[in-house]
């Protein structure tokens, strides 16, 4: 034995130089792939006939402070656990590339499964803690320390060219839990919102693409956007929308939203939507909602420019150039009114809930967060163009006191006081003691709507408008508004006195309503479908039913206008 020591120490220069050999080539990578960023870079300082002189000398000085250990049986200890540590890893590797089936792996081992990986590793696991149980389980939680540590904070994550295995296992569960969804054991009970926003320019919108990433609730969230133009007329090598995908990839990474990005071209607006439409989303992950922004004519306003935005950027400013350019003044819009109605249309034949956001270019939440001014979510449960005592009960206005419910379940939102509007075309007398013990006695709409929000556990105030039935003349406007609805008749013709008609009460109902919004964050009201292709007049009854929405609205708080196709709420847990 003391022979053996004799020779170690006399010889320890000579055995550091075999040590070495190979271990300055490792740091050598290292330092050059910027695994520790800037800490490695002396190491690639100087090469000597191919060799790099400062990794070199790295690594002799790294065995030389472990061979000062001075005991051998330690130092065989250490080199032992740690040699095993890396066959482990090197097993553990290979056993998650044969899990992910990635076809680029192709061991030239000819007995190599995943059963030898798995042998191997558990194997060498074992043998580390036979070795020294105290040194395997410290080299074990500083391996993971540092892989942890590399992961989140090495520069090299981030832009590294050799792939990443945590995305081929990721992408393999889900493709396995994707492929377990069923669509048709879909039930209401577990119903949650699936959006597919359409967005011409996010410059001008982004407050809504906020606002849809919190009404999601979990759900599916898709922005989508179409590209008027000719496939075979573009003079590009390739597909325009490929070349614009990485930009909306940095767009969503900007906003902080949990979105995915659908790209489309197509030969009109319209065409392109109905693409986005049917295939937006994967398997039973399909948008189940339609979420466009209103047609207007108001000044749209640049978010990523605009001094006092949350968003502002110059990310998307290329030499000049701005990326995502939107519509100015005067500029001629690209979708005729027409066109717009016909998308709504749709989206209803589709059977697709839709909802047409306006004035959300106003929406703040960070004002929302710190004001004690702004206090409500309102939802106007009344098809304005058809009034009826049952609007507040039926899939609409369900579908959207669900989407109330959801933002006002939010942290930004839930200091907000959910307010439910009832306003009934014909008001009921008060019942007397022997009328309500009566049992064929209908119960008042404001006791019903609130047996309503109790069975579907939804805390809101309900607020009745009174002079909603006294002053508003409800049965003879709502025969003269269903002309502008798809529930007009194909051969009725318009009238000049109609149409005015019809738009003075829209401003009456519009009052109203704001008068009732001084201290309101967003607003949800009820849409009509749009009327239908087959009825006369069809081009001149689009134009003015996006008038009477236009005049509804005007100088509301942020709008939201729903029309809900299923039922999407349950009594049950």
């Amino acid at each position: 034995m003391s022979l053996i020591n004799t020779l170690f120490y006399n010889w320890k220069p000579g055995v550091t130089v075999v040590v070495i050999s190979d271990s300055f080539r490792v740091l050598e990578a290292l330092a050059k792939d910027k695994v520790f960023g800037s800490l490695l870079n002396f190491v690639v300082k100087g090469t000597l006939k191919n060799n790099p002189i400062a990794a070199v000398i790295a690594s002799w000085a790294l065995v030389e402070a472990i061979l000062l250990i001075g005991s051998l049986n330690t130092i065989a200890q250490i080199n032992s656990v740690l040699f095993m540590l890396s066959y482990l890893a090197t097993n553990l590797a290979c056993l998650g590339i044969e899990i992910t089936g990635a076809p680029n792996f192709r061991p030239t081992y000819k007995y190599f499964t995943w059963h030898t990986a798995f042998i191997g590793m558990v194997g060498t696991g074992v043998m580390m803690f036979v070795i020294n149980p105290i040194y395997a389980s410290c080299s074990v939680t500083l391996c993971l320390l540092l892989v942890f540590a590399l992961h989140f904070f090495s520069p090299a994550s981030q832009g590294a060219q050799w792939g990443s295995i945590s995305q081929a296992l990721m992408f393999h569960q889900v493709r396995k839990y994707l492929l377990m969804l069923d669509s048709r054991k879909d039930h209401v009970k577990f119903w949650r919102p699936q959006m597919l926003l359409l967005v011409s320019s996010p410059r001008s919108c982004c407050p809504l693409i906020h606002f849809v990433n919190d009404m999601k609730k979990g759900g599916l969230y898709v922005i989508g956007h179409v590209k008027v133009g000719e496939f075979s007329e573009n003079d590009s090598s390739n597909d325009p929308t490929i070349e614009e995908y990485t930009q909306w990839l940095s767009l969503i990474d900007h906003m902080k939203v949990k979105a995915f990005v659908e790209l489309t071209l197509s030969k009109s607006v319209r065409e392109g939507i109905q693409h986005l439409i049917r295939i937006s989303g994967i398997g039973a992950m399909k948008p189940n909602t339609i979420i466009l922004g209103f047609y207007d004519e108001e000044q749209s306003k640049d978010f990523f420019e605009h001094e006092n935005s949350p968003y502002k950027t110059s990310e998307f400013d290329d030499n000049g150039i701005k990326l995502f350019p939107f519509r100015r003044s005067g500029e001629q819009k690209s979708l005729l009114p027409t066109d717009y109605v016909q998308i709504i249309d749709d989206v209803l034949r589709m059977k697709k809930n839709i909802c047409l956001c306006r004035h959300f270019h106003r929406l703040d939440k960070q004002m929302i967060a710190r004001s004690n001014h702004i206090r409500y979510i309102d939802v106007w449960p009344v098809n304005i163009f058809e009034p009826n005592n049952d609007d507040p009960f039926d899939v609409v206005s369900q579908f959207m006191m669900q989407l109330a419910c959801i933002i006002n379940m939010l942290p930004v939102w839930k200091r907000l006081e959910l307010r439910v509007f009832l306003c009934e075309s014909d008001p009921q007398p008060e019942p007397s003691t022997f009328q309500m013990n009566s049992a064929p006695f209908e119960r008042p709409a404001e006791h019903r709507l609130s047996l309503l929000l109790k069975s579907l556990r939804i805390s809101a105030s309900i607020h009745q408008i009174p002079e909603w039935g006294k002053d508003m003349d409800v049965p003879r406007h709502r025969n003269i508004l269903k002309q502008f609805t798809s529930q007009s008749d194909s051969n009725q013709v318009m009238t000049e006195e109609n149409i005015n008609r019809s738009k003075l009460y829209m401003q009456r109902v519009n009052q109203i309503i704001r008068d009732k919004s001084n201290a309101t964050a967003v607003t949800f009201m009820y849409l009509p479908a749009p009327p239908k292709l087959s009825t006369i007049d069809y081009k001149e009854k689009c134009h003015h039913y996006l008038d009477l929405l236009t005049e509804l609205t005007y100088d509301l708080p942020p709008t939201i206008l729903v029309h809900g196709i299923n039922s999407v709420m349950s009594t049950t847990l």
